[in-house]
């Protein structure tokens, strides 16, 4: 993820959302974002992380930071995985996985020798300014709601820095 470090400027995007209408980047300036791309809409992995992100939500708030996923998966896919799972996070659709690019998450990609191209689990918390403040890549997804909720409010006490 060569082209997304801390303290950059997190690449712009306005893409499609669960429940209709548009989800952009610029619309959330003044509060923080935390910004979790996962590789698809109700597998274990992704369901976990996105039930933890949406039981933490009100704290995110109070944190004045805005929960994103964003995955590959279609605007009726995200509708169904968020009713399914009554989840309150926004979920992105990124179906030309231009952002996903942008964000450099889409990579290649290895399972019992094929190759093949998805989405590197990953989570970006961007500052009220749209400035890349941490990158977590990787993520294994036990605890990791509640690490990304504790750097949210250490950007909110520090003043976005």
């Amino acid at each position: 993820m060569a082209n997304l470090e801390e303290g950059a400027s997190a690449p712009e995007f306005t893409l499609p959302r669960d429940g209709g209408g548009t989800v952009s980047l610029a619309q959330f300036r003044g509060k923080s974002v935390v910004l979790f791309f996962y590789p698809k809409d109700d597998t274990s992995g992704c369901t976990a992380e996105s039930i933890a992100f949406t039981a933490l939500a009100g704290d995110f708030a109070a944190a004045g930071a805005v929960v994103i996923g964003m995955s590959p998966d279609s605007v009726k896919k995200h509708d169904k995985f968020a009713k399914k799972y009554d989840l309150s996070v926004i979920l992105a659709a990124d179906e030309a996985k231009a952002v996903l690019n942008a964000y450099g998450v889409w990579v290649e990609k290895s399972m019992y020798g094929r190759k093949y191209m998805g989405v590197e689990r990953t989570t970006v918390l961007i500052d009220a300014n749209g400035i890349v403040r941490r990158v977590w890549e990787k993520v294994k997804v036990p605890g990791h709601a509640e690490e990304v909720l504790a750097a949210a409010k250490n950007l909110a006490e520090s003043g976005g820095k």
